[in-house]
């Protein structure tokens, strides 16, 4: 008989389940869904305010419309008929390089900059520096502007709570990517060309400054994006024709007025 595999996510016996080392049961009613997210790919649980940021990131990223690659994709497979389980897996296999990608790809930039602010630059040198080079190479920097929003409004409320849990707060010898992604935005603006943080720039350097692997980023925007996916898909399903041509600008918008968020606190 071979020797057992390892894995060191799950324990699984009779009557009994941990994740990673903890026991399910006695997680559950006290751990949000993002703590357990920080807890599965870390290997630890989160403190409070770290739990709140990452509930948060996961929130920021549930859905942005019909018009995104995944819901299109989704949408169009669910019109064919297909499962649910089929049609959100089209919906996630759109999630790559170019749609999602931006946060993994963005704290590999501001990565980047903080390792030229490690050596003697300032960080606004770093910068300039990164953004000449990008150019030079004929690349676009991900993180930065959007094609709905000149001030996507998930950026700032991500970057109060990343304060408050003492993400990117370090001292000057120790850059972090939240300085970076400020550093960055303030090098386009000296550049001619203003282009605001958006929510992935946001996500990619807290998530860096967090710890996480850089593998793991666009897989937290799949996690975070799936809800989305399913309720596109169950209202194709419900709402719409088999088949029909789908074209992204011609839906409009018909749900709840808008309204305010509950507190839960």
């Amino acid at each position: 008989m071979p020797d057992p595999w390892p894995t060191a996510i799950t324990n699984i016996k009779p009557n009994s389940v941990r994740v990673r080392g903890y026991d399910i049961a006695e997680l559950m009613g006290r751990c949000s869904f993002g703590q357990m997210v920080y807890l599965l790919l870390l290997g630890e649980p989160p403190d409070a305010p770290t739990g709140r940021l990452m509930e948060a990131i996961l929130v920021s990223s549930v859905d942005h419309g019909a018009t995104p690659p995944s819901a299109l994709a989704a949408r169009t497979v669910a019109s064919t008929g297909a499962s649910l389980s089929a049609s959100v897996a089209a919906g996630v296999m759109s999630i790559n390089r170019h749609h999602g990608g931006a946060i993994e790809a963005c704290a590999h930039t501001l990565g980047e900059v903080v390792e030229k602010a490690r050596f003697g630059k300032t960080l606004d040198e770093a910068s300039d520096d990164v953004i000449g080079g990008y150019k030079k190479r004929g690349e676009r920097i991900a993180g930065f502007g959007h094609r709905v929003h000149t001030a996507d409004p998930r950026t700032r409320r991500l970057f109060e709570l990343a304060a408050e849990a003492g993400v990117g707060n370090t001292p000057d010898t120790e850059p972090s990517h939240v300085d970076a992604a400020r550093a960055l935005e303030r090098a386009f603006a000296r550049a001619g060309k203003p282009l605001p943080i958006n929510v992935d720039g946001a996500i990619g350097a807290i998530l860096a400054d967090l710890g996480f692997d850089h593998a793991t980023m666009n897989g937290i925007f799949m996690i975070a994006r799936a809800p989305g996916l399913v309720a596109h898909v169950v209202e194709e399903q419900h709402r719409m024709k088999p088949m029909r041509k789908i074209d992204p600008a011609s839906h409009t918008y018909d749900g709840p007025a808008d309204r305010t968020a509950p507190n839960q606190e």
